[in-house]
């Protein structure tokens, strides 16, 4: 028991000048390693923790950036309960409103908020949380009001850019909560993105985010099917994308995720790699499943929207193969369909 009381006194001694990130997938992985090695860079003495419902995720990131970095003091934390007691700053990048609410709120193996209400009141107060997960917006506030009634403090801070932008460091925070909480979490912010942006109270960050890739998600759709509609017609794939890419049909999904192989000679969008390494089309069909839930709770009509969801849903049913690959096989499902 001495033993035991000896090893938290020494853990929450060394809060200060500890980070802890929970949820190391696709995206999570990317930002962690950038927001660890440019704490390395200021601070040699910072400590990291990770933590992942999937442990091998875990040991298979520490290993890497130990491999970069030899003799860095980076922990694997079993549980959310062993980051929160381990670190001051604790950053979630989860993948839905289900496991926000696990971690934060906790399960079996403890969570976040019951842990920072067993803590000293003065170690509470020190502590920041930030969730770049994009979930249910009253989900997100509620676990931001219990978050903050244990005297932390929180922010919702959504991304923007995809796992290219998270690996580049060059990704867009969308931030809800107050002007105080904003202003102590922009230089974490920073060294993970370019462009950090506050949006509002706590929830504005998800909203904000939510919109987006509402216009992202059938913006897709509609680029696989001028691609498809194009090549039907004898063009070129490398011609049409340039010819859209410089005018008025020019976005994210032609310029940058083109869906068609060899459509973009000097970049390498997912299709390239059979739609690996994107973003999931489960987590685009759960984002515009979020638009449509708010859009039912504010009376707002989303046609193109609702549309494009339906189009994901029964994507996944009939090839749930490529419910895992970037959203951008849309245009192969559809290229199937015609």
């Amino acid at each position: 028991m001495r033993a035991s009381l000896r090893c938290l006194q020494q853990r929450l001694a060394q809060r200060p000048n500890s980070t802890s990130f929970i949820g190391l997938g696709r995206m999570g992985s990317e930002m962690a390693y950038n927001l660890f090695s440019k704490q390395l860079a200021v601070k040699q003495e910072s400590r990291f923790v990770v933590c992942d419902a999937l442990p091998a995720a875990a040991a298979a990131f520490r290993q890497s950036f130990t491999a970069t970095f030899p003799g860095c003091d980076i922990e694997i934390a079993a549980t959310p309960e062993e980051a929160t007691l381990a670190s001051e700053l604790i950053v979630t990048m989860l993948p839905s409103s289900t496991h926000v609410d696990a971690v934060y709120n906790g399960n079996e193996t403890g969570g976040i908020i019951p842990t920072l209400r067993g803590l000293p009141p003065a170690l509470a107060r020190t502590t920041v949380c930030i969730d770049s997960t994009t979930l249910d917006v009253d989900v997100s506030r509620a676990v931001s009001a219990s978050v903050i009634a244990t005297g932390a403090s929180m922010v919702d801070a959504p991304v923007s850019g995809g796992v290219t932008g998270a690996k580049a460091g060059t990704l867009a925070f969308l931030v809800g909560g107050t002007p105080d909480a904003f202003q102590a979490v922009q230089p974490i912010l920073s060294l993970m993105g370019q462009r950090i942006v506050h949006c509002g109270p706590a929830g504005a960050g998800l909203g904000a985010k939510i919109c987006n890739n509402l216009i992202l998600g059938v913006q897709q759709v509609v680029v696989a099917e001028a691609m498809i509609l194009g090549q039907k017609m004898g063009l070129d794939p490398a011609v049409l994308s340039s010819v859209i890419g410089s005018s008025t049909g020019a976005c994210w999904s032609i310029s940058v995720n083109n869906p068609v192989p060899t459509a973009l000679p000097a970049a390498s969008p997912p299709c390239e790699r059979d739609y690996e390494g994107g973003f999931a089309t489960v987590l685009m069909e759960k984002d515009m499943g979020l638009a449509s839930d708010i859009a039912s709770k504010t009376g707002t009509a989303l046609p193109l929207g609702d549309a494009a969801r339906r189009l994901y849903e029964e994507m996944i049913k009939q090839q749930p193969e490529l419910a895992r690959k970037d959203f951008s096989s849309v245009y192969r499902f559809l290229l199937n369909a015609n």
